[in-house]
């Protein structure tokens, strides 16, 4: 039986080829972050507004790449939805980036002890973001604040 690509069988280095899942609850924030993911050529951007159900929903998905987490969530916060992400067999491996207003070191550091693959504090950079995801989906961490 064949199981849909994840992110430990196959990598998407490519924007164009890549899958991702946006968890904001701010309708203007994900608009940005599509919009920008578009830009770069992204074709496959999917949105939770909550972390509640994230694990169904990214089940359910063919291939996932890259999992943008806004912190503050309804329901569910990002650490909770990071918790189940990285039980699920299937996703454990898949690469979560934290995407947050609550941006400061401690709240960093935070994120990294909690087994986030990266932090990008918001307000979100438009010049820097395309480098940042670019870098995100070669494998590399990325970890900014500011």
């Amino acid at each position: 039986m064949s199981v849909p690509n994840t992110s430990s069988e196959r990598k998407a280095s490519n924007p164009h080829e890549a899958h991702i899942l946006v968890v904001e609850d701010n309708v203007p924030n994900f608009v940005l972050i599509a919009r920008l993911l578009a830009h770069m050529g992204v074709n496959h951007c999917e949105w939770k507004t909550s972390g509640w159900q994230v694990v169904q929903f990214a089940d359910t998905l063919p291939q996932l790449d890259l999992i943008l987490m806004d912190i503050r969530l309804p329901y569910e916060d990002g650490y909770q939805a990071l918790r189940k992400i990285r039980s699920h067999p299937r996703l454990r491996s898949t690469r979560v980036i934290a995407v947050t207003a609550e941006a400061s070191e401690d709240e960093m550091k935070k994120a990294q002890t909690a087994g986030f693959d990266g932090f990008l504090g918001k307000p979100l950079d438009p010049d820097r973001f395309p480098g940042q995801i670019r870098r995100i989906l070669t494998g590399e961490s990325v970890w900014e604040w500011r």
